[in-house]
């Protein structure tokens, strides 16, 4: 018995939302989708979804991804990994969530840069600085 061959991208309407997110590079796993999808960390339209969730073409999707939120819509389906270049062309973020990340990842940055750990153990001096600072506020 031969098995039917899979539709094309073109001919369906909707694919699985935890495998759409696989094909479109968000997630490493398709467990890793489902997971996120699971915990609430993707939204469909405002609404929580299930994995077995269809998407289609325009849907606008909301995906939290460890410190990122993407807001995007869905431009073309497809159930397959492939390139990252192919992958971009699946769906377009929009101005204000690209905006909000690179402000985001640059806030953090900057909290990183404030604080730089000694590179060495303050020597006898600076100990004994350390310790005539710290009876100031004893008296």
């Amino acid at each position: 018995m031969k098995h039917p061959a899979p539709a094309s991208d073109e001919s369906r309407d909707s694919v699985r939302l935890d495998l759409w997110l696989w094909a479109a590079r968000f997630f490493k796993t398709r467990a890793l989708a489902k997971q996120a999808i699971e915990t609430g960390k993707i939204e469909i339209g405002g609404q929580r979804a299930k994995p077995a969730r269809g998407v289609r073409v325009a849907d606008a999707l909301r995906i939290e991804r460890g410190e990122e939120v993407f807001e995007i819509e869905v431009r073309a389906l497809s159930d397959v990994r492939g390139p990252a270049g192919i992958a971009q062309t699946l769906y377009a973020e929009t101005e204000a969530s690209r905006l909000g990340r690179e402000s985001a990842r640059a806030t953090r940055a900057a909290e990183r840069a404030g604080y730089r750990a000694p590179e060495s153990k303050p020597d006898k001096r600076a100990r004994r600085l350390i310790r005539a600072l710290g009876d100031i506020d004893a008296t």
